[in-house]
């Protein structure tokens, strides 16, 4: 069998707020309660499993998206007076960029977590 990655743990102050906050701007499904966690469904069949914590140490999250997906997210992002940045370091801010000849951004989800949307692979797509 092939390794697979299934779901990863995002700690949160209040797992309410940041499932809905991942869930609303990613244009996902209502996160279900499984146990202590609040599970948000991505489309590959991995899960972000949110757990309500004292204290949090942000992480960075990557999406890759289509067009489609990209032009949507970024409107919600807008929609919702988020900041963004074309950059993981904030230097570069209401910009999106052209990393690898596709398109990104970064936002920062509650409890700053650094969340980056993209339409292509670092590094760009394998040649065939």
């Amino acid at each position: 069998m092939t390794v697979l990655l299934n779901h990863t743990i995002v700690h949160a102050t209040d797992r309410a707020a940041t499932a809905e906050h991942l869930t609303g701007v990613l244009g996902l499904p209502a996160a279900a309660e499984y146990g202590p966690f609040l599970v948000v469904e991505l489309g590959n069949e991995v899960s972000l499993d949110v757990l309500e914590v004292d204290r949090v140490h942000a992480q960075h999250y990557a999406f890759l998206v289509g067009d489609e997906e990209f032009d949507a997210i970024h409107g919600r992002i807008v929609e919702r007076g988020l900041d963004f940045w074309a950059d993981p370091f904030e230097q570069r801010p209401g910009e999106t960029n052209t990393n690898d000849g596709g398109r990104g951004l970064y936002w920062n989800a509650p409890d700053g977590h650094k969340l980056e949307i993209l339409t292509v692979p670092y590094g760009g797509w394998p040649a065939g």
